[in-house]
């Protein structure tokens, strides 16, 4: 399994630029972002044992943060 945190930007690289407008103009689009990306440190830490956590809790962080991902993706696609 990769260590390696899942930035949104690198997880849609051709969308980084409607990423970056909607972030300033879509308050929304803004606040799923960020809640991606502190989900998605949370896992990271996780995977990477800096704050260890069972593997039910692991699970769910990852499923949130696929929903997250997904509600982005269409926003974006949307734009």
């Amino acid at each position: 399994m990769s260590n390696t945190p899942h930035e949104l930007h690198e997880e849609f690289p051709e969308f980084a630029s409607k990423m970056t407008a909607l972030k300033t103009g879509n308050a929304h689009f803004a606040k799923l972002a960020e809640k991606y990306h502190e989900i998605n440190r949370a896992v990271h830490r996780a995977e990477t044992h800096v704050e260890p956590m069972d593997d039910l809790s692991m699970d769910q962080l990852r499923k949130q943060r696929m929903k997250l991902k997904d509600e982005i993706y269409a926003m974006l696609v949307a734009a």
